[in-house]
């Protein structure tokens, strides 16, 4: 028996050398996208970080009191500050409580003493949503959970506040 060679014909030869060359055209312009899909998940995350609000805890009182920052935020390329807000306050045994200002109904913007007719309570506006002062959600009005608390820490006599962390409804 003898072995014959297998010739490639030049039909051939081009069929599979134009085929290889659209592959790597088409595997270099399909990189970068993909690379940029993927990117975000392989990111770290940023929450969880805490930032200084500017708020000495010697000034913190049992009265609730409105705190605004700014975060830093990378978006893509696009970098920005957004503002934050909390109502920060010691209860009763001095610890510091931050609750977020964000109604836990609609996303509406509450306020302390917000309403004449209920005093001592968070109050929104937007449909009578109203909160104790330990931001629990009153029976009988539209919200069905508490307001959410943010993480917090002190250092150097100053408050940190990280991400809000939901609570579960009362």
């Amino acid at each position: 028996m003898s072995e014959e060679k297998q010739q490639v014909s030049r039909r051939q030869f081009l069929n599979y050398t134009l085929t290889g060359v659209g592959g790597f055209m088409a595997a270099g312009l399909l990189a970068p996208m993909l690379r940029m899909a993927i990117d975000p998940v392989l990111q770290p995350p940023s929450e969880g970080e805490f930032v200084n609000v500017g708020l000495a805890v010697e000034d913190i009182t049992t009265t609730p009191q409105r705190v605004d920052w700014k975060i830093k935020q990378v978006d893509g390329w696009y970098e920005s500050e957004p503002g934050r807000t909390a109502w920060v306050y010691k209860d009763d045994n001095g610890d510091i409580i931050a609750l977020s200002p964000i109604c836990t109904h609609l996303g509406c913007v509450v306020s302390w003493e917000g309403s004449e007719d209920h005093p001592n309570q968070f109050f929104c506006p937007c449909h009578d949503g109203r909160y104790t002062k330990d931001g629990v959600n009153v029976k009988g009005t539209p919200p069905l959970a508490p307001l959410p608390t943010f993480e917090q820490k002190v250092e150097n006599g100053m408050l940190y506040l990280g991400k809000a962390i939901p609570r579960k409804g009362a």
